[in-house]
């Protein structure tokens, strides 16, 4: 199985499901640096999903999780980067559609909305499926711009 650095964050609707998949992924082997936040208290997605989505976009990052209660406004502020193609995932097939046609290197997950086995596995199968190229790659391009 191939690694990753992943930055990942969340505001306090997602914090439970980050400290999971940190925790999970990190001992599947991948470097996980955690943007926060570091709580469930309240706060704002933007002042922690914005810097794990420019991280991303800098190269310093292979990818990026975001977390919030839906997921939605999280992928509305990583989209927002110039660079960044974050997919709000609610099962394992669209994780795959995110990552094989779309090249989605940002990930968005609602925790108010799976549960957390399956914000995990959904994760897993989003870091191991290869970008498909071919047509999706003219797409992309289109996107960028």
């Amino acid at each position: 199985m191939k690694t990753f650095t992943i930055a990942i964050g969340s505001d306090h609707a997602g914090f439970a499901y980050k400290e999971a998949l940190r925790a999970a992924l990190t001992a599947d082997g991948h470097k996980v640096r955690d943007f926060g936040t570091y709580s469930d208290a309240a706060c704002d997605y933007p002042d922690f999903i914005r810097p794990v989505a420019e991280a991303v976009a800098r190269g310093e990052f292979e990818r990026g999780i975001v977390l919030g209660g839906s997921g939605n406004g999280e992928a509305i502020v990583a989209n927002r980067v110039r660079g960044v193609r974050c997919g709000l995932c609610w099962n394992e097939q669209v994780a795959k559609w995110n990552r094989s046609h779309n090249d989605g290197n940002v990930l968005s997950i609602g925790q108010r909305t799976i549960s957390e086995a399956e914000a995990i596995q959904i994760a897993r199968v989003w870091l191991a499926t290869e970008f498909e190229g071919g047509r999706h790659a003219a797409r992309i391009a289109k996107i960028d711009r």
